[in-house]
């Protein structure tokens, strides 16, 4: 009994801390007005790159943290799932195309939803609704169907006898070889990031990308370190059944692990995942409130309910199947080094571009 309830106490400490974590996660999210699917945009439609550095610095800090972790032995990569040997590169690709239509058509992907919804975006709520329900159905009910047999079916897995990390695909087994990778390519993309004197002078951007890093990094340590193995009452990760996975930040997966919570409350507790949907919407509601800046917003018009709704629902889709969005895969699985995360930021990136050359095309075209 006494061990019980030790396991149950480490749960709920595990789950506060994510919680503590989504909360500065969505303070600084609605400060700096960080937003993915605005960084992809501020470059496709005006050439601007200074959220996209954010993002980028903020992938980058989370690269080289993750594999300190790793390095100082707080993190085992083996008991992620980012990293497991079997990668499905039509799921991740597909899903990540998916989800970067669906965020585009939706005003912004997972994370942003919750930063909206706690500064009184009206809109974010039918997101919230629609991706969390598209992603339990796609988790758990009809649509698992199509993921499995289709877009995970054998001749679209590629299975390797190790970790599918770069370092390992290299044959980098030791842990000071992979963190000189690690530290290797950040160092490149940081010279990209600081070149611009623009980004320099930006202290939101600044601010954002440390504080998503930093944020993933303390994510990892959270559950590698204190939550992994330890808890029978962490029924699952975001991803799957295996409460022996360590997990940071990520929004799709939570987001349908909070609607099955509302449904079978006397059968559910409160993961680290779950509790970091609460954290982003209370931390980005607590800035907006103390600084003034809570407004109510709703739908301008029926079309507009219908693009939101299927952007939702295509969020919820690809976010499940390429299990990760651009904060679950592009960050937090990236700061893995996993070559399936580096697939699903391309695909979103891609598919929010081409969409939103589209929609421009589009407009063009009625004017």
């Amino acid at each position: 009994m006494e061990t019980m309830e030790n396991t149950r106490d480490l749960a709920q400490m595990v789950a506060w801390m994510g919680f503590a974590l989504a909360f500065i996660f969505g303070y600084v999210a609605n400060k700096t007005s960080f937003c993915t699917m605005g960084a992809v945009s501020d470059v496709v439609n005006m050439g601007e790159w200074g959220r996209m550095r954010a993002w980028l610095l903020g992938i980058v800090i989370a690269i080289i943290g993750t594999n300190l972790l790793v390095y100082f032995g707080y993190l085992d990569l083996g008991q992620t799932y980012y990293t497991r040997g079997t990668v499905y590169w039509m799921g991740a690709l597909v899903g990540g195309v998916t989800f970067g239509v669906g965020m585009t058509l939706a005003g912004g992907c997972g994370q942003r939803t919750l930063v909206r919804l706690g500064g009184g975006n009206l809109k974010s709520v039918v997101v919230f609704m629609f991706l969390g329900y598209a992603a339990l159905v796609t988790m758990n009910g009809i649509l698992r169907v199509v993921v499995d047999n289709v877009l995970r079916a054998d001749i679209f897995t590629l299975r390797l006898d190790g970790l599918q990390t770069l370092p390992a695909l290299l044959g980098l087994a030791d842990k000071t070889e992979s963190l000189l990778l690690a530290v290797a390519l950040s160092v490149a993309v940081l010279i990209f990031i600081f070149i611009s004197k623009e980004f320099r002078e930006s202290g939101d951007n600044l601010l954002a990308g440390l504080v998503v890093g930093l944020v993933v990094v303390a994510g990892w340590y959270v559950t590698g370190y204190f939550g992994v193995g330890e808890n029978e009452f962490m029924e699952k990760s975001y991803l799957g059944t295996d409460s022996k996975l360590a997990e940071s930040m990520t929004f799709v997966g939570p987001l349908a692990y909070t609607m099955d919570l509302w449904a079978y409350w006397r059968d559910k507790n409160v993961t680290f995942g779950v509790a970091s949907v609460f954290g982003v919407v209370i931390g980005s509601f607590i800035y907006s409130i103390f600084n003034r800046t809570f407004r109510w917003e709703y739908f301008n018009s029926p079309q507009d309910l219908f693009r939101h709704i299927l952007g939702a629902v295509l969020m919820g889709f690809g976010g499940i199947t390429a299990a990760g969005c651009t904060i679950g895969q592009a960050v937090t699985g990236v700061s893995t080094l996993a070559i399936s995360s580096f697939i699903v930021f391309f695909g979103i990136v891609a598919g929010a571009a081409v969409t939103m050359k589209v929609q421009y095309f589009l407009l063009m075209r009625s004017a």
